[in-house]
């Protein structure tokens, strides 16, 4: 007759509890759960899930849940843990002051706010969510095994991290985008302030990204581990999914991620970026030498919009990398896997760390690649430095673009009028 099922779960632990003694104890110390971003899947090694917080208690995962020991444990060592956490706190600061900086920038001067820089403010805004509630909850979850925070917190932050990814994303093609009909468009002079459709184009980016989010919220689950002779609650994306779009969200999670959240943005901005470059050539002798200038300035944003799309391939490149390498090579049933997979946690980890350097980096390559953003930094920057006896007027603040412009019509002023008095003496 068939087994009962407390006789079965019995003999699944004995085979548990043998195969963790054949282990030195130095070596299991070394080799805590698959945590971060890696350990969203199912458990690697001689791990057996219990139950998960939403599911009945000993529900049978879909894969088997004991699986030939490593010949070598996979581990982190711990100075990669404390390095880890050093960039993470480097991170969490400069993309604090950075991000904020650039959206007080542009909310204070109205010479600031145009379509472009309302997209930049979206891009900042969406990563100081990241930096602020994310990017603490994910060292932690670097630095110790178990999971304190309960369900709530387990399915906010995956959210917050997709729905910042994809703010990120669906801004930059829409810069991409909207360069090119800048550079199409280039007998239109754009005024100081934010279309209506620009605002509502914000919005439906900011609605996008959340909807496509809540896949993570719906997936992720606490899940207890049974690992090494501990009991642990860990956040991961559970094994078990209800629902048939959800078992298939599991499934091609990681292709989707690769291809909506990385090869989007780019191949975005190399047609819009090629349709650019053959528009301007095409309209280079014909254009007027009154609107030089002008064409220059609109260069300089397309360059800065090339320049954050790049930032955003190098940073996500890693992470995105050891995702497919691990859905490609990696083999659970092979004894010599664990190798493989230290050396893809650390890969991971690097990657984790250099999207999480795509939310601090944004305003530093603004700083250097824009000479209106550099002024704008500086004179914000000062303002809160110092606690000025010059008040820094609205004037200032715009920079010295603006100071040119005035300058050029105080000189425009000032040789009509001379010219105006040597007609007057001559006559």
């Amino acid at each position: 007759g068939p087994i009962p099922f407390p006789a079965a779960l019995a003999m699944v632990l004995s085979c548990l509890l043998s195969g963790a003694h054949s282990q030195t104890p130095g070596v299991v110390q070394e080799s805590p759960v698959p945590l971060g971003e890696l350990g969203q899947e199912q458990p690697h090694g001689p791990v057996q899930v219990v139950s998960n917080a939403s599911g009945a208690a000993g529900s049978r995962p879909s894969e088997p849940p004991l699986l030939p020991v490593c010949a070598r444990p996979a581990d982190i060592r711990h100075a990669f843990k404390y390095i880890n956490t050093i960039v993470s706190c480097t991170i969490f600061v400069v993309g604090i002051i950075g991000n904020s900086t650039l959206l007080r920038i542009i909310y204070k001067n109205k010479c600031m706010r145009n379509g472009p820089n309302v997209l930049i403010a979206s891009l900042a805004l969406g990563d100081l969510l990241y930096i602020l509630i994310a990017l603490p909850i994910n060292v932690y979850k670097l630095l110790a095994k178990d999971w304190p925070f309960g369900v709530q917190i387990c399915k906010l932050v995956p959210f917050i991290q997709k729905a910042s990814v994809g703010i990120t994303v669906l801004s930059l093609c829409a810069l991409s985008i909207d360069r090119y009909r800048a550079v199409a468009s280039w007998s239109r002079i754009q005024g100081i302030g934010i279309p209506m459709w620009k605002a509502v184009e914000v919005l439906l980016i900011w609605a996008v990204a959340i909807v496509l989010a809540v896949p993570e919220a719906i997936a992720f689950d606490m899940v207890e581990l049974s690992y090494w002779e501990q009991h642990l609650w860990v956040c991961m994306l559970a094994s078990e999914q209800k629902s048939r779009f959800m078992r298939f969200y599991r499934d091609v999670k990681d292709w989707w991620l690769f291809g909506f959240y990385f090869c989007l943005p780019l191949v975005c901005t190399g047609i819009f970026y090629t349709l650019m470059s053959c528009e301007m050539l095409s309209k280079r002798n014909g254009m007027r030498i009154a609107l030089n200038d002008h064409m220059k300035r609109r260069r300089e944003v397309a360059k800065t919009v090339f320049c954050l799309v790049v930032i955003f391939a190098l940073c996500w490149l890693p992470l995105h990398l050891s995702r497919i390498l691990k859905k490609t090579i990696y083999d659970q049933t092979d004894p010599n896997r664990c190798e493989l997979l230290s050396f893809l946690l650390v890969m991971d980890y690097f990657g984790i760390n250099m999207a999480s350097l795509n939310s601090c980096i944004n305003p530093v390559a603004l700083y250097f690649v824009s000479r209106k953003f550099k002024n704008c930094f500086q004179s914000c920057l000062c303002c809160w430095c110092q606690r000025p006896a010059l008040s820094i007027t609205p004037t200032d603040e715009k920079g010295s673009v603006g100071k040119w412009k005035a300058t050029g019509q105080e000189l425009g002023l000032d040789r009509s009028s001379s010219r105006l008095s040597n007609k007057y003496s001559s006559s």
